[in-house]
């Protein structure tokens, strides 16, 4: 039973408003997604140039990126479901399980087709461990301390990925291509472990005294209601438009862009993308703790309108300085939105469903994941860099405008909390 920020354990925590024991969950959390995303990183530098190997052409190898949000988008609801029937710590287990398979058998693939099927694996495996651990997150977590407590675990979240890039490339660089993606599936084999023995069981949280089980709804009402709440359905567009920038704008337009029209070298363009993790990580808990101060909306309204005007930022760059600065605006403005889109979709979660909504809510924002490399690459063969980012501007500032007129707060004056 994990108290939500009430009892004696509150009073030596004040600052984030957990148990002791919801914060030992949350401190295994931590060092369980750090050990993930450590693995993560260190096939990111690597993935193209493997694929590459197989003589296939940059369609081929773009759809490797791809397909690995595509598993994430067809198994993020699936993995609610077994967090829901079986548990937590056995989601997040199997996760890391999948995820060594699909990593050793990246290693060991002899084509191409064998390698893509093999991401396709890993990224089932990533699912399960990405949506189980927000499960968990929201399981520990109350409206008052939710965004704080889920921008704690997404800074090590975003540490780890870009920590585990150096190592990646040094284990390629040494070993061969294949050397990372061993790395990763030992890394998937700890996550595994810490999982089974050391993540407690947070399902039942629903029993704690004081707040009633709520009775079990199927599977398919359950979804059926999520998609009728106004605030589930924005909140999900808000975010797929975020993953759709990112994963088609900035790491498939904007490379291209800076090399070819604005003259960049790849260290120039590699100095401006890490920019933005380091301003993203450096802004991570203060919006944590905006959201819980102010409230969701206003974080998340401001955050994605800037970026829309981030992204033009980029479009009218044509010097160094000036990408460098279109570079930060966007860390700037999207970085503080932070974990305040997913504490948003765990508040409008009916009782007895978080586990089924935040896979939902996952599976709609990753489908950004898998469109916005593939339309924006489309986009800009057709008509060019600037309008491919121009219309990602648009989709931009239509969800996060409808957002701030249509979605309600979902944290009530009498429940926002003052930092500590």
């Amino acid at each position: 039973m994990l108290p939500r920020g009430r009892g004696t354990g509150v009073r030596n925590h004040r600052s984030i408003g957990l148990s002791r024991q919801a914060r030992h969950i949350l401190v295994w959390m931590c060092v369980l997604i750090a050990v993930n995303q450590l693995g993560f990183g260190s096939i990111v530098p690597v993935v193209a140039l493997y694929a590459e190997d197989f003589g296939v052409s940059q369609t081929a190898i773009g759809l490797t990126i791809a397909i690995y949000g595509l598993a994430r988008f067809l198994i993020n609801v699936p993995a609610g479901q077994l967090a829901d029937v079986a548990g937590r710590r056995i989601t997040l287990a199997t996760g890391g399980l999948v995820t060594v398979i699909g990593t050793a058998l990246c290693a060991l693939a002899p084509s191409y087709a064998v390698f893509l099927f093999a991401r396709f694996i890993a990224g089932a495996g990533a699912a399960a461990v990405l949506t189980g651990g927000q499960i968990v997150l929201a399981d520990i977590a109350s409206p008052m301390n939710r965004g704080r407590v889920m921008a704690i675990y997404q800074g090590v979240f975003l540490f780890s990925v870009g920590a585990g890039s150096w190592p990646g490339g040094w284990l390629a660089a040494t070993f061969g291509l294949a050397a990372p993606f061993w790395a990763n599936a030992m890394l998937a084999g700890v996550v595994t472990l810490l999982a089974w023995f050391f993540v407690p069981e947070t399902r039942r949280i629903a029993d704690t005294p004081g707040r009633p089980q709520a009775p079990p709804v199927p599977m398919r009402r359950q979804l059926r209601q999520l998609g009728a709440s106004p605030g589930f359905i924005l909140i999900s567009s808000v975010s797929f438009a975020a993953f759709f920038a990112r994963t088609g704008g900035l790491f498939n337009v904007i490379p291209l862009l800076a090399e070819d029209e604005i003259g960049l070298s790849p260290d120039q363009i590699g100095l401006g993308i890490g920019m933005i993790s380091i301003v993203g990580l450096l802004l991570v808990y203060p919006s944590g703790a905006l959201v819980d101060r102010f409230g969701r909306k206003a974080v998340i309204v401001p955050s994605t309108l800037l970026s829309a005007a981030a992204l033009l930022g980029f479009a009218v760059a044509d010097t160094f300085p000036q990408f460098m600065l279109a570079s930060t605006f966007w860390a700037a403005s999207s970085g503080i939105a932070g974990a305040a889109p997913a504490a948003y979709a765990a508040d409008v979660a009916p009782r007895g469903m978080i586990a089924n909504a935040m896979g939902l809510y996952r599976s709609l924002a990753d489908s950004g994941y898998v469109l916005g490399p593939m339309v924006l690459g489309a986009l800009a063969d057709l008509a060019g860099y600037d309008a491919a980012l121009a219309i990602t501007a648009g989709l931009l500032l239509v969800t996060g405008s409808t957002f701030a007129v249509r979605a309600p707060e979902t944290l009530r004056p009498h429940e926002a909390s003052t930092p500590g």
